[in-house]
């Protein structure tokens, strides 16, 4: 027998299913050769400082700092019954093999070898390494199970974090209460967090707006000059311009392209998710957790914008069905090339959504859920769509011996474009004028404007700026 650990009893069922393991028990599914239960989450924690020493549940500056030198986890007792249903499967006699089937990431591992280790098992271990919880993908996976000692590393890295977490929450926190007289939560995640914070906050106070002018003329076509600081020069110009006429000094031309944006990663999805439906990070997670649980999208925890090499020849498959969420075209050429590369794949690919959701009654979802299954499929549209393509023009013109500019832009083909879900606006197109002609000036005017200061945090940004200097949230469990 075989015994299958998922994460939660939702994804223990959906494998069960696959494994043939219908029959109901307390606490777990058992046929076909297996034995399939779960955890909740984490059913195992770090204990505190006072089950290392009673003295330590008083706070006191003299014992600092509280360093274990054998941290121990503890199970809560309200997690406990599922615990002893687990640690009773692993030391079955015709249990010969345990599979890891929890979250393929850092914190699924953590998880499952913490209430391995706590359960005393030694048999060995089986990993299932998946990216989508649909039944062919769960099949697959069984079939190319790898040796959980190819992911020692990777519990070593989720221990190290958790222990990390703790130094650092229980030393920091008191000291810091104790000092100042007041409780003080200090965390590794948390006290950067709001560091960044109070910078940017300290960054908008200091700022003191600047003014500055331009001037604008209309010569069938707006120009303008670069930003001056003295609004006297500016009504100097603009008042030398008026009545006068303009010459064109140069005219410039230049067909230009923007390549395809990559897949989403989590990262990625959330700050647009943020930008478009005006989600957080935490509910764009969240509902990419239910979907992924549904098996309508791919596993969301990843930092890859990539798909692997050998996905290609599903990539038109999976474009069709993105296309019927989103009720549009297919790209009139796909390029499936373009967001294959295994090389840029880290432990999961980018998140796409399956080939399940061609059958899913996309009015039945949440509307949260829908909408963020949306997106993703519109990311995938875009990436393997042909580039947009648009010709931009500068004109140059001199008036009073002031020169003066315009930019026009004109959309030559529309390519990835197309899926855009927010237009911005774009640049008017300009009128065909030649090297020297003269245009007369129907309108001189001054354009006044500000300096802004940085922008508040938003959800998003302040995701995005965690990602650019290090800092890693612990995924929720």
């Amino acid at each position: 027998m075989r015994l299958v650990i998922a994460e939660k009893p939702s994804v223990a069922q959906s494998i069960a299913a696959v494994l043939g393991a219908k029959s109901r028990h307390d606490g777990y599914l058992e046929g076909g050769g297996y034995i399939v239960s779960w955890c909740f989450g984490h059913l195992a924690e770090l204990a505190d400082a006072a089950v290392y020493n009673a003295d330590d549940a008083k706070w006191t500056l003299a014992a600092l700092p509280i360093i274990p030198t054998s941290f121990r986890f503890i199970v809560r007792s309200e997690k406990q019954k599922q615990f002893d249903i687990l640690r009773e499967l692993m030391r079955r006699e015709d249990m010969t093999e345990v599979v890891n089937a929890c979250d393929a990431g850092r914190e699924g591992e953590l998880i499952f070898r913490t209430v391995y280790c706590l359960a005393g098992c030694s048999k060995p271990i089986l990993r299932l390494w998946i990216s989508s919880m649909e039944d062919d993908a769960i099949r697959s996976g069984f079939q190319q199970l790898k040796s959980g000692r190819d992911y020692d590393g990777l519990h070593q890295s989720a221990l190290c974090r958790a222990k990390a977490d703790w130094l650092v929450g229980i030393n920091a926190t008191r000291y810091f209460s104790l000092t100042y007289g007041r409780t003080l939560n200090i965390g590794r995640v948390m006290s950067p967090t709001l560091a960044l914070l109070v910078q940017r906050e300290a960054e908008i106070s200091a700022f003191a707006a600047e003014p500055f002018y331009t001037v604008q003329l209309d010569c069938g076509f707006p120009a303008t000059t670069g930003r001056m600081k003295d609004r006297k020069d500016a009504d100097a110009i603009a008042n030398a311009c008026k009545g006068k006429a303009v010459t064109v000094k140069s005219v410039e031309r230049k067909e230009k392209s923007e390549k395809a944006p990559a897949l989403y990663d989590l990262t990625s999805l959330q700050r647009d998710a943020n930008r478009v439906l005006g989600y957080t990070s935490q509910q764009t997670l969240d509902y990419l957790q239910a979907l992924y649980e549904k098996k309508l999208c791919t596993y969301p925890r990843t930092d890859s914008r990539f798909l692997t090499d050998d996905m290609e020849g599903s990539v038109p498959g999976l474009v069709a069905a993105a296309a019927a969420v989103c009720g549009t075209e297919k790209p009139p050429t796909i390029c499936a090339k373009q967001v294959c590369s295994s090389q840029k794949v880290t432990d999961h690919h980018a998140i796409v959504p399956t080939i399940s959701v061609e059958k899913v009654d996309m009015a039945s979802l949440p509307l949260g859920e829908r909408e963020v299954l949306k997106l993703a499929a519109r990311g995938l549209l875009r990436a393997v769509d042909e580039p947009h393509r648009y010709a931009e023009t500068l004109i140059t013109v001199d008036c009073a011996g002031q020169s003066f500019t315009a930019k026009g832009k004109t959309v030559l083909a529309p390519g990835w474009k197309r899926y855009e879900q927010e237009q911005t606006e774009a640049a008017p197109a300009l009128p065909v004028v030649t090297d020297n002609q003269t245009l007369s000036v129907s309108a001189a005017s001054v354009k006044t404007g500000k300096t802004t200061p940085p922008k508040h945090f938003t959800d998003v940004i302040f995701c995005e700026r965690k990602e650019w200097i290090g800092i890693e949230e612990r995924s929720s469990a």
